[in-house]
C-alpha cells in the first residue's frame, strides 16, 4: 500500500496529461474512477480551461466567495457612527448587505430609531427604564383630577 496522498493539484496535473494525450472528458473520468475512485467531477471545466490555454492547476478565487471580516471591524464602524445603514456598513467592509445583516443579527444588534443598539439591554439600561417607570407612576398618583360639577 503506497503512502501517496491524493490532492487536487495532483489530479489536475494528471488532467493536463490526459488533455495533452487527446483523451475525452468521459474517458478521462472513467480512468480516474478506476484508478482513484470517485474524485473531483469538474473535468469538463478543467478541460475548457486547458483548451483556452490556461494550464494553471491552482484554485482561482471565485466571484461568489464573499470577503470575510471580523465582528470587531463591524463593531468599530458602529462605534464611529451608530446611525449608518446596513448598505453603508457593507460598502465600508467590502461585503454584501445580506452578510452585514446576518452578522448584526448574530451579534444581537438591532436598529432602533435610526441607531444600532444591542438587542439585550445592559443592566444599567434596565435600571434606567425601571426608574423612569417608577417616576411616571408616582407622577400619575400625585396628579389631581378635576371633576366637573
Amino acid at each position: 500500500m503506497s503512502n501517496f496522498v491524493l490532492i487536487k493539484q495532483h489530479l489536475r496535473e494528471v488532467l493536463i496529461f490526459c488533455f495533452n494525450w487527446k483523451k475525452s472528458v468521459a474517458e478521462t473520468h472513467r480512468m480516474f474512477v478506476e484508478v482513484y475512485g470517485d474524485t473531483d467531477k469538474s473535468y469538463r471545466e478543467w478541460f475548457r480551461c486547458f483548451k483556452d490555454g490556461d494550464f494553471s492547476v491552482e484554485d482561482k478565487p471565485h466571484s461568489g466567495q464573499s470577503k470575510k471580516f471580523e465582528d470587531k471591524e463591524l463593531e468599530a464602524l458602529l462605534e464611529e457612527d451608530q446611525s449608518q445603514t446596513q448598505e453603508e456598513l457593507a460598502e465600508s467592509l467590502g461585503v454584501t448587505q445580506q452578510i452585514v445583516s446576518a452578522r448584526l443579527r448574530a451579534m444581537g444588534i438591532i436598529q432602533k430609531q435610526g441607531n444600532w443598539v444591542p438587542y439585550e439591554l445592559k443592566p444599567r439600561d434596565v435600571e434606567r427604564r425601571f426608574f423612569t417607570c417608577e417616576q411616571l407612576i408616582q407622577r400619575q398618583q400625585r396628579k389631581v383630577f378635576c371633576i366637573g360639577l
